[in-house]
């Protein structure tokens, strides 16, 4: 199945469905027509689109979600189908009762995939790692440590070669770039979430009574860097501090659709994702005891 990501943003657009087709309509332009079931994500950047309850329905129906953005072009919320797995009321079940000993494991897993994933990236466009590959292998099981927050501190000023760079979400830099980029990046992974069974609130390691999707904020953790390096690659050729426009969101949805080896073949973010997501499930039910983890 193709999986495509329809961002709604710059101009008036009116949105409908006919023949689980999704319409889209622009004064003076020609009208725009794909399938509901290849729609992954539909982010609406724009106050200026109008679409019927039947356009969300049938999309969530389809498995697909929507994003919409605030005044500040920036993702402020998510919509979730609910209800995508036959054995779903189970499967919350299962996640629900997971043993705390096998979350820790879990969570070990994600946190040195990703800093192993950054040290890549470290190596890729400054030569060197910076020691993020032997920090990874002093994690133990929850990272009691919290390594994770030392590699981050190591991270990212090598990597915008900037000491005194900091990560944020009100940043009038790059920060921006990274917070819109990541909003996907979890839109995408909350949706291989739902498909797999699992309740996206039920986090492994993020707990927040506010936020209804902390197990997608955990599992999108070794996939950051392919935002990271989109990115540093705008930075190299753009000015961090202009606005968030079109032409920087069109940049940073093209890692979503790059093809990544893993497990020795070639695979979209999209398929590692419901991997990750799957074998959650597996873990869940006792049939598995370590996650598949994607190494990018």
């Amino acid at each position: 199945m193709t999986e495509r990501i329809v961002e709604i943003s710059e101009s008036a657009a009116r949105l409908s469905v006919r023949y689980d087709q999704l319409v889209i309509e622009r004064d003076g332009a020609e009208t725009v027509t794909t399938p509901l079931e290849e729609v992954a994500v539909l982010v609406l950047a724009t106050p200026q689109v109008v679409l019927s309850q039947a356009v969300m329905t049938r999309l969530l129906e389809k498995g697909g979600m929507v994003v919409l953005s605030g005044s500040n072009h920036a993702p402020a919320g998510m919509v979730l189908p609910l209800e995508t797995h036959s054995t779903q009321a189970e499967r919350f079940r299962q996640q629900a009762e997971m043993k705390e000993p096998v979350k820790k494991r879990l969570w070990q897993q994600l946190v040195q995939a990703k800093m192993r994933a950054q040290g890549r990236l470290l190596e890729r466009v400054r030569g060197s790692d910076g020691g993020l590959g032997m920090l990874a292998e002093r994690v133990r099981s929850g990272d009691p440590e919290n390594l994770e927050a030392q590699a981050a501190r190591k991270y990212w000023p090598l990597l915008f070669a900037d000491a005194h760079f900091r990560r944020g979400r009100e940043g009038p830099d790059q920060n921006r770039h990274l917070n819109y980029g990541y909003a996907v990046l979890r839109a995408v992974v909350a949706r291989a979430v739902c498909a797999a069974g699992l309740h996206p609130a039920l986090g492994l390691e993020h707990h927040n009574r506010y936020d209804p999707f902390c197990l997608a904020s955990d599992l999108m953790e070794p996939l950051r860097p392919v935002v990271d390096r989109a990115v540093w690659d705008w930075v190299q050729e753009h000015d961090a501090t202009q606005p968030l426009e079109k032409e920087a969101k069109a940049w940073l949805l093209r890692p979503m659709f790059a093809r990544y080896e893993l497990e020795g073949e070639e695979r979209t973010l999209f398929d590692a994702a419901a991997r990750m997501a799957s074998s959650l499930a597996r873990v869940s039910e006792g049939r598995e005891k370590e996650m598949v983890v994607p190494e990018v």
